[in-house]
């Protein structure tokens, strides 16, 4: 096991950890940026490691493809090739094939897919999967899983999740690098309890190095979301990390960091940006209204980053519908967001002061009291008073 996980503080379920890896120490609950191939999208990596960024996720499918594998081995792993000092983490790319391939066959064997260079069919199995980020070289892999959206129901579910454990096995059996690189596994059962439950304990019998719960944030309704996220990371070792597949918004980060999760990630904070829109305290800020025009003020008064300090809201409101400048600025500006936010998160756990914190963050929200009714479920079973956040339910 090439990690070492210290919880540091906690307030109920909710913990803040150290996560060693072999690059790098991290704190969590940590937002990880995508990076899809080996890059976030209009950030140096110095921009990065100024905002704070401490794991940069990478796509598996993607890098295989260009530059590949075998390159990225030859010269030196994807640290050394992209030149990134701190954590990386890479998917198994499984997902990728269901996503943006829709010509996606699954059979036991693994992934069979229509290759976007030259349409020809291609099969991506769990032992391809791993080899490939052993060569790529991340300090945390991701076993293949077969994927399937929690809005599908039915016996496909019970199939994909058995078919994960077993594919888990090929992924153990195939990883040679286990002293420098994480194997995770992916909890998967879609919004079937007693799947998740098989699932959860099957993979924690494999005493693996981490955990993530996978095949959510697929457009599953919220109060379902929570729920899956409860039973997980209650079911999961309280010494391993848990990495919550898929998730970016703000306000899941906080639900879910309440209910003892320790990871995320998701393209949304940098794929917003590239619509003109900002993450702010009060939710999101869209930049192209015209509103924004003679705005002089920064996008975030209280916020110390390099795009609040020197630019105001109509410079960026004139970038954003005409040059690249506005996505990239935007795409620091919420990146930046994300770290503070789990840095804060991180703070008020070791501090003492998760409750107040996690009120405050609803407060700034939803200012009228009208915090979502999912919200209030999930923060009664993480132990969080938030009622007096909430407007009386009106009789």
């Amino acid at each position: 096991m090439a990690l070492q996980f210290e919880v540091v503080g906690r307030f109920n379920r909710a913990r803040a950890s150290k996560l060693t890896l072999p690059h790098y120490v991290v704190q969590t609950p940590m937002f990880m940026p995508v990076g899809t191939q080996g890059t976030i999208k209009g950030l140096t990596n110095s921009q990065l490691e100024d905002i704070g960024c401490q794991i940069i996720l990478g796509n598996t499918y993607h890098l295989a493809l260009r530059p590949g594998a075998e390159l990225i081995d030859e010269l030196g792993g994807l640290h050394k090739f992209m030149n990134w000092k701190r954590g990386l983490l890479t998917d198994s790319g499984g997902f990728q094939m269901v996503s943006l391939l829709h010509l996606a066959d699954i059979t036991e064997e693994g992934v069979t897919f229509q290759s976007p260079v030259d349409g020809k069919p291609m099969l991506l199995t769990p032992e391809e999967s791993i080899q490939i980020q052993n060569k790529i070289g991340a300090d945390i892999i991701m076993a293949l899983d077969d994927v399937v959206r929690t809005t599908i129901t039915g016996p496909r579910i019970e199939e994909a999740m058995y078919r994960t454990l077993r594919w888990m096995d090929r992924c153990i059996a195939a990883h040679k690098r286990p002293d420098a690189q994480n194997l995770f596994g992916i909890v998967q059962g879609g919004l079937d309890p007693v799947l998740r439950d098989i699932c959860v304990r099957g993979l924690v019998e494999r005493n693996l190095p981490g955990y993530a719960i996978g095949g959510l944030a697929g457009g599953e309704d919220k109060d379902s979301f929570w729920r899956v996220v409860a039973q997980c990371t209650a079911a999961l070792p309280e010494d391993k990390p848990r990495y919550v597949m898929g998730v970016g918004y703000p306000l899941d980060i906080v639900v879910c960091s309440a209910l003892g999760a320790d990871m995320y990630d998701c393209v949304y904070p940098t794929r917003t940006a590239r619509f003109g829109t900002a993450l702010v305290p009060e939710g999101v800020l869209k930049l192209k209204h015209n509103a924004m025009a003679s705005d002089e003020r920064p996008i975030v008064s209280t916020c110390s980053c390099m795009v609040c300090k020197n630019y105001t809201r109509a410079y960026i409101h004139s970038l954003v519908t005409r040059d690249a400048m506005g996505s990239q600025l935007l795409s620091y500006h919420n990146l930046s967001y994300m770290m503070r936010l789990s840095k804060d998160l991180h703070m008020s756990i070791v501090e003492g002061r998760f409750p107040e914190y996690v009120r405050g963050f609803l407060r700034t929200q939803f200012p009228k009291g009208d915090v979502p009714q999912w919200v209030c479920n999930a923060m009664e079973v993480a132990g969080i008073d938030i009622s007096s956040c909430c407007a009386p339910v009106p009789v």
